[in-house]
C-alpha cells in the first residue's frame, strides 16, 4: 500500500492541521487513502473542494477518500452525497487519534456510516496537537482556534466552533523546542488571534503572551503574529510593538470594509476611524510598521459611495498588502438574506481594490531601494524582510538563515538584492 495523499485548501491554520493529521495517520498506520482538508470561507471555496475531491479520486482509483476541514464541518451532507467520498470527518474528529484508527479499517469503503461530524459548538478545549516545525523556514504555532463573534458574512465559527486558547506555558515550551531545532522565526496563528486568553484563568491577552514569549525564549530571533482584529489590540501588544524589535513590524488586519454602515451590517466591532486610528498609533510606535488587510468588495447593500470609503482606506490606513475578496454569499449566514450587489459590479469593485493594492505595494517597494534589510531565506535565492516583503537574490544564500542585504531594485511584486 502507498502512503496517504493529503490535499490542503484554504488558510494557514488548515495547513498546520494537515501536518498534524499526517502524524496521526502515520501513527495509526493508515495507507492508500486520500485526505482532503477543505475550506468553507466562500461558496467558491466549497466548489473548489468538490473539484479537488473528484480530481484526486480519478488520480487514485480504488483509494478511500476522506473529506475533512471547515466545509466538511458545515456541510457534511454535501460531501457525503458525493459518490467519490468514503468518509466525512469533522474538525474536532480530525485531530483525535482514535478517528484515524477507525479510518484504518480495511473494510472502510464498505461501511455505511459516512459522516463523523459532531457539534463543534460543544467543544471547550483546543485539541492537543502541536507540530514542532511546521514550515521549512519559519515555524507556525497554533495558539487559538474558533471564534466567538458572529460577523454576518462568515460561516467559519460554525466550522471552527467557539474560541479556545492554548495555555501560555504550552506555547512557550513548544517555541523553545522549535528554537532548539534551529528555527529563526515563529508565527503565532489562530482563527481569531486577538481573542487568545479569554477562556484561560485570569483572562490574559495576546500582548501578555507575546511579552512572555519574548522574555522566556530569549534565543528566538523573530516572532511574528498573523491576522489580528485591530479593535482587540491590548496595551501589552501595543507596548511590544513599541519596545520589542524581535516582534516583526508587519501586521495583517481583519478590516473587511471602510464604510461605517457596511461595517455595522457586517456586525464588525470597529468603525472606519478606529481602523485609521490603530494604524496611525502602531506606526507612531514603530515607524517601519507596515500593514496588510482583508477587504470584501460588493457586500450586500454596498453603494458606490460606500465602496469608495473602502477604497480610500488603502490610503488612509497606508496599507501595503491587500487580500481582496469579492463578496460570495454563504448559505446560513445573515448577509446571504440581504439585498445583493450585482455580480459584474462586485467583480469591478474587486478589480479596483486590487489595483489600489498593487499601487500601494509598488510605493512600498520603491521606498525600500537603497536600504538594508535582515532577510529570512526561504530558498537559496528568495527570502522575506522583517516586514514580510519578498526579496529575490542573484546568488545563493543558506536556506533558513537570516542574512543582511542591501536592496538594489524591485520587480512588480518583490525587491531585488
Amino acid at each position: 500500500m502507498s502512503a496517504p495523499v493529503f490535499s490542503t485548501l484554504g488558510c494557514r491554520l488548515n495547513a498546520y492541521e494537515t501536518e498534524a493529521m499526517k502524524e496521526l495517520a502515520a501513527a495509526a498506520g493508515l495507507e492508500g487513502a486520500v485526505i482532503v482538508n477543505t475550506c468553507a470561507v466562500t461558496a467558491e471555496a466549497v466548489r473548489k473542494a468538490k473539484q479537488e475531491i473528484r480530481k484526486l479520486a480519478r488520480e487514485n482509483p480504488g483509494a478511500a477518500v476522506i473529506v475533512t476541514g471547515c466545509a466538511a464541518q458545515t456541510e457534511p451532507e454535501t460531501f457525503a452525497a458525493m459518490p467519490e467520498v468514503t468518509r466525512v470527518v469533522g474538525n474536532t474528529e480530525k485531530m483525535q487519534p482514535e478517528t484515524w484508527a477507525t479510518l484504518r479499517a480495511p473494510d472502510l469503503i464498505g461501511q455505511t456510516e459516512k459522516v463523523m461530524v459532531d457539534d463543534i459548538m460543544s467543544v471547550r478545549e483546543t485539541a492537543g496537537h502541536l507540530i514542532d516545525g511546521f514550515g521549512r523556514h519559519r515555524a507556525y504555532v497554533q495558539v487559538q482556534n474558533g471564534c466567538d463573534h458572529r460577523c454576518t458574512f462568515c460561516i467559519i465559527p460554525y466550522g471552527r466552533g467557539n474560541s479556545r486558547s492554548v495555555p501560555a506555558g504550552v506555547v512557550i515550551d513548544q517555541i523553545k523546542r522549535l528554537v532548539d531545532k534551529g528555527f529563526h522565526e515563529v508565527v503565532l496563528t489562530g482563527v481569531d488571534l486577538t481573542s487568545w486568553g479569554a477562556d484561560l484563568p485570569a483572562t490574559p491577552r495576546l500582548g501578555d503572551l507575546v511579552m512572555r514569549i519574548l522574555r522566556l525564549v530569549p534565543d528566538l530571533p523573530r516572532l511574528r503574529i498573523s491576522s489580528i482584529d485591530s479593535i482587540e489590540a491590548d496595551d501589552n501588544l501595543m507596548a511590544a510593538i513599541a519596545t520589542e524589535p524581535r516582534l516583526m513590524p508587519h501586521l495583517h488586519l481583519s478590516l473587511q470594509a471602510g464604510d461605517d454602515m457596511i461595517l455595522k451590517r457586517m456586525k464588525r466591532r470597529h468603525l472606519r476611524d478606529d481602523a485609521i486610528r490603530f494604524c496611525q498609533e502602531a506606526r507612531n510606535l514603530r515607524p517601519n510598521m507596515i500593514f496588510g488587510a482583508d477587504i470584501i468588495a460588493g457586500f450586500p447593500t454596498e453603494t458606490e459611495d460606500m465602496f469608495e470609503n473602502s477604497l480610500k482606506l488603502v490610503t488612509d490606513c497606508d496599507l501595503t498588502f491587500l487580500h481582496v475578496f469579492p463578496y460570495s454569499a454563504r448559505k446560513g449566514t445573515p448577509a446571504a438574506r440581504m439585498p445583493a450587489v450585482e455580480g459584474p459590479e462586485i467583480k469591478s469593485r474587486a478589480a479596483r481594490l486590487r489595483a489600489a493594492g498593487d499601487a500601494a505595494l509598488q510605493r512600498h517597494l520603491t521606498a525600500q531601494i537603497g536600504s538594508s534589510h535582515r532577510i529570512l531565506m526561504e530558498s537559496p535565492r528568495m527570502g522575506r524582510t522583517e516586514q514580510f516583503t519578498e526579496v529575490q537574490f542573484t546568488s545563493d544564500h543558506p536556506e533558513g538563515q537570516i542574512v543582511t542585504a542591501r536592496i538594489t531594485g524591485k520587480t512588480d511584486t518583490s525587491l531585488t538584492a
